[in-house]
């Protein structure tokens, strides 16, 4: 993301590499303050004593997962995508991370693999019906949900006795991207 320009032979060289030097120190110190606060704005995806051990990783430009702090109880959290109109920070135990990926990768995740995930700090606005709509249009339902947890890679079976309705309540447990392979529940906290 960052590049260096080269630095050129001499004195005037050495004068550059000094300044650039100086400069990567506070672009470093800059990054730990970025870190920090993407490390508060992922733990606020979960309940503190989840929050305070998960791991916390971060989404680069380049779709690669960066570790942020390393957890021990086996719960991942991922900070607010800046990209996204609302909160949507997420912290999610190993099986929830597998559906994840899968659904990043357009794979099928591992039928009955259950997972949970937090969002108590809420959801940004998303399509209901397709998973992999990035704005709003006449016919991708959009919604905006508050905090809730997710159920994830259940049994079609588990879905199927809650609403799959397109335009749900949302104060109300419903399934979003029914009958896809990445349908889960959404149950809100709130």
């Amino acid at each position: 993301m960052y590049q260096l320009n080269k630095i050129v032979s001499g004195m005037m060289g050495l004068a550059a590499l000094s300044v650039l030097t100086t400069n990567g120190y506070a672009a470093d110190a800059k990054m730990a303050a970025s870190d920090k606060k993407m490390i508060a704005s992922a733990m606020s995806a979960a309940p503190a004593k989840v929050a305070k051990d998960a791991t916390i990783v971060a989404m680069e430009a380049s779709g690669k997962m960066r570790t942020l702090r390393q957890g021990t109880n086996g719960f991942t959290c991922m900070p607010d995508n800046p990209a996204t109109p609302g909160p949507d920070p997420m912290c999610m135990d190993k099986n929830a991370m597998e559906w994840v990926h899968a659904w990043l990768a357009h794979t099928n995740p591992i039928p009955g693999k259950v997972g949970f995930m937090y969002m108590l700090s809420g959801g940004t606005d998303a399509s209901n019906t397709d998973p992999y709509a990035t704005k709003p249009e006449a016919n991708n339902h959009w919604i905006k949900t508050g905090p809730h947890v997710m159920i994830v890679g259940a049994d079609a079976s588990f879905y199927d006795t809650y609403p799959k309705s397109a335009d749900p309540d949302v104060s109300l447990p419903f399934v979003m991207f029914a009958d896809t392979p990445y349908q889960h529940l959404m149950a809100p906290v709130k």
